[in-house]
């Protein structure tokens, strides 16, 4: 018997490129089409998200290009032209006060004091919001960008990813809470008594430390790990304090929730210590058939071409020679794993599509979860999740903006806080606080 839930839902929203998900969704009457570059839009956004009393705002960040080298595709993806996301939740950090404000970086191109400086600034400008997906990269062509011919292997990744992490966790315990004194009259800033020399030296990365920042509000900022692989699994449980994960079903939800909560033990954490967050793109309205028309509106959007090249680069697979209406074959093979190509096989057979069905679908929602429906029946979807386990809360994709998030918070919170599921406001002033998520003691107070 499912133990008894006690708790609530958490909801973060997944932002990238120009800020709309369904690859067509710039093109609707009323979306924008412009926010890769304007803030105001991004404002709006977040100050939206707290009217709502969502968690975190999350901009996943790609630093390459996927699919760049078909240049016909590249003409209708909106996702070419975005912002660096330090930048832009830097200054969102400014005019907002509850919101979680979250960014890829990832663990291959880029080294930990850096990453760990970041994310401890921006810590501090918001007073406790920060938050870091640490994922390994995505998408072949980041490689390119970096002196590379090719992306690092799959295993190597994942090595670079566990070191990476634990230097950064390092380096933020640089110094205790009570570190600086700056005290006046007697000349001492820092009580180095209290300041922790990192000396690591490992097989990828050699950090001596310490960190040229305090430690953050948060302790670390909160941790989020986006893979699904074996080695992202035990990585999720050993560290992360969120994951985000893929799981078009509630069964492979429901699995792959017990799997990542049963990994915790054996690491010494408590399973509440981290929040399971499957995707999940909605589509709502007054009546179901007006659910479905704003479903089949953005589909009639989609550039089949275009959306075939995007799905062969983002799993590794060459599609462009199946015929668009007639059944998707077996895909196999996984050269970049973002979106597995077995559960894209999976959904296809699943649900009866052709290769253009797919695209569309994922246009929409990608490997994740799509409900479509009235705000009940929507509900009825995330709380069933939630209360048989498969979900602690779920990553939010806004299909097109400003229309989707508003009818998210219009329409959909409501109800989840008619019955009791979602807050009606927040529970602390830190990212931790309102996620239900323990401040992690200093490493170097542990031993």
């Amino acid at each position: 018997m499912t133990e008894k839930r006690t708790d609530q839902l958490k909801f973060a929203v997944f932002m990238t490129g120009d800020s709309n998900y369904h690859n067509a969704g710039w093109r609707l009457p009323g979306a924008y089409n412009d926010a890769g570059l304007r803030l105001d839009r991004w404002i709006e956004f977040a100050q939206t998200m707290e009217r709502g009393k969502l968690d975190m705002l999350f901009i996943a960040d790609g630093i390459g290009t996927a699919g760049i080298d078909n240049l016909k595709a590249t003409r209708a993806n909106p996702k070419v032209d975005r912002m660096e996301p330090f930048t832009l939740l830097s200054a969102l950090a400014s005019v907002t006060k509850h919101i979680g404000l979250a960014a890829t970086a990832h663990t291959t191109y880029n080294e930990p004091y850096h990453i760990a400086r970041q994310f401890a600034s921006l810590d501090h400008l918001s007073g406790g919001r920060a938050g870091w997906n640490f994922v390994t990269g995505a998408n072949a062509e980041d490689a390119k960008n970096f002196s590379r011919d090719s992306h690092q292997v799959h295993g190597d990744r994942y090595d670079r990813a566990e070191e990476f992490a634990d230097v950064c966790i390092g380096l933020w315990d640089s110094y205790e809470d009570d570190a600086f004194k700056r005290d006046k009259d007697t000349g001492v800033y820092v009580d180095t008594d209290k300041l922790h020399v990192l000396n690591h030296k490992g097989k990828y990365f050699q950090v001596k430390g310490p960190l040229s920042v305090a430690r953050p509000p948060q302790g670390h900022p909160v941790l989020i790990q986006a893979g699904m692989s074996e080695p992202a699994r035990e990585l999720s449980a050993r560290v992360a304090d969120a994951v985000f994960t893929s799981q078009p079903t509630f069964e492979e939800a429901h699995a792959f929730y017990a799997d990542i909560k049963n990994r915790m033990d054996k690491y010494g954490r408590n399973p509440n210590d981290l929040k399971i967050l499957p995707g999940v793109a909605i589509f709502t309205g007054r009546t179901a058939e007006e659910a479905e028309e704003k479903y089949e509106a953005l589909s009639a959007l989609v550039n089949p071409a275009a959306a075939v090249a995007l799905l062969s680069a983002r799993t590794g697979i060459d599609l462009t020679g199946v015929p668009l209406d007639e059944p998707v074959p077996e895909l196999k093979g996984n050269d970049v794993r973002v979106s597995n190509p077995q559960l894209m096989f999976k959904l296809a057979q699943r649900e009866k599509l052709t290769l253009r069905g797919l695209v569309q679908r994922y246009a929409a929602a990608g490997p994740h979860n799509m409900v479509r429906g009235t705000p009940s029946q929507v509900a009825d979807q995330l709380e069933y999740w939630f209360l048989n386990r498969a979900a602690d809360g779920f990553i939010f994709l806004p299909v097109y903006l400003p229309g989707a998030l508003n009818d998210f918070v219009d329409m959909i919170v409501p109800e989840l806080q008619r019955r009791g599921l979602f807050r009606k406001e927040y529970e602390g002033k830190t990212l931790r606080e309102n996620m239900g998520l323990p401040r992690p003691e200093n490493v170097f107070l542990k031993r």
